[in-house]
C-alpha cells in the first residue's frame, strides 16, 4: 500500500548504473564546487579575524585594557563561527561530491581540511600569546585558553567522523539494485536510515508529513544525519524486499556480497531504526 504522505523528489548526485563506479552529475559537481568555494572564503576570512587579533594583541598597551580584551575575544569568537560554517559547507560538498577512498591522502585532506584549517585559525594566535613577553602569565593564561578551547571545538565540529566515498555510494546503489532492480530509495529530512519502501511502517510516523525520493547519493546529499555506511538501510525493508524475492538469508548475504565485491574490485570492505 502506497504511502498517504507527500513525496518529494531529491535530484540524484550522479547515475550509478549496475557494476558500475558512482560518478556525480556535472550539476551536483557544481554545487560542490560552489559550496568548497564559498568554505574557502570564509576560511581565509577567519584566518583574518585570527590576524587581526594577533594584530591587537601585539600593539594593545600592557597590562591588556578592557577595550582590548574585548576586540581580542570578539575576533577570536569571528574566527571560530567562520571556520565551522565554512567546514560544515565543506562537509556538504563532500556529499555531493565524493573522494575515493583509493588515493588515501586525498581522501584524509578532502575530508579533513576542516580540521587542518582549524588549527591554522588558532594556533599562531596561541603561539604568539604564549611567547609575548610583555603579557603577565595570567593574561597568557586566559588568552591562550580561549584560543585553544575554540581550535578544540572549531576542530571537533570540523571533522567528518563517517566522511562519504565513491566506493560507499557506488556499493549502496549496487546493493539496492540488487534487491530493487533500480537506484530508488526514501528518506526524511532529518531521519537516519534510507528506505526502499515508502510505505515503509517507520515512515508513517507522526514526526514528519513529507518523504524524500531519489538515489542513494542524493538522499546523502540531502540529508547529512545519514551515516555514508550500508548499515543506514532500513533493515525492515531490506528483509522485505528479500522476502518478496523469495531469498533465503543465505541468498540476501550473498546478494550483498556480490555488490561489494563488484564495487571494490581491489579493495576489502565489508546494521536499530529511526525514520
Amino acid at each position: 500500500m502506497a504511502t498517504t504522505k507527500k513525496v518529494t523528489k531529491v535530484s540524484s548526485s550522479g547515475g550509478t548504473p549496475p557494476k558500475a563506479t558512482f560518478v556525480p552529475s556535472a550539476e551536483n559537481k557544481s554545487k560542490a564546487t560552489q559550496l568548497r568555494i564559498i568554505a574557502c572564503i570564509l576560511w581565509f576570512l577567519g584566518i583574518a579575524a585570527q590576524a587581526g587579533a594577533i594584530y591587537v594583541l601585539i600593539t594593545c598597551a600592557k597590562p591588556i585594557e578592557t577595550i582590548s580584551w574585548i576586540w581580542i575575544i570578539g575576533l577570536l569568537v569571528v574566527d571560530f563561527i567562520l571556520v565551522v560554517i565554512g567546514s560544515q559547507l565543506w562537509k556538504k560538498s563532500n556529499r555531493l561530491d565524493p573522494a575515493s577512498k583509493k588515493d588515501k591522502v586525498r581522501f584524509f585532506l578532502q575530508n579533513q581540511l576542516g580540521v587542518i584549517i582549524s588549527v591554522i585559525a588558532f594556533l599562531p594566535f596561541i603561539i604568539f600569546a604564549l611567547m609575548n613577553k610583555d603579557m603577565s602569565g595570567k593574561e597568557k593564561g586566559i588568552l591562550g585558553g580561549i584560543a585553544a578551547v575554540l581550535l578544540v571545538a572549531a576542530g571537533l565540529l570540523s571533522a567528518d567522523f563517517n566522511p562519504p566515498s565513491i566506493e560507499e555510494y557506488s556499493e549502496q546503489s549496487e546493493y539496492v539494485q540488487e534487491l530493487m532492480g533500480v537506484d530508488q530509495v526514501y528518506g526524511t529530512k532529518s531521519g537516519t536510515k534510507y528506505h526502499l519502501f515508502d510505505d515503509c511502517q517507520y515512515l508513517k510516523s507522526d514526526r514528519t508529513t513529507e518523504i524524500f525520493e531519489g538515489t542513494v547519493a542524493a538522499l546523502y546529499a540531502h540529508n547529512s544525519r545519514i551515516k555514508p555506511s550500508i548499515s543506514s538501510l532500513c533493515s525492515a525493508c531490506e528483509k522485505r524486499a528479500a522476502k518478496a524475492k523469495g531469498w533465503t538469508d543465505e541468498q540476501l548475504q550473498e546478494a550483498k556480497n556480490k555488490a561489494l565485491n563488484l564495487v571494490f574490485e581491489p579493495q576489502e570492505e565489508s546494521n536499530e531504526e529511526t525514520e
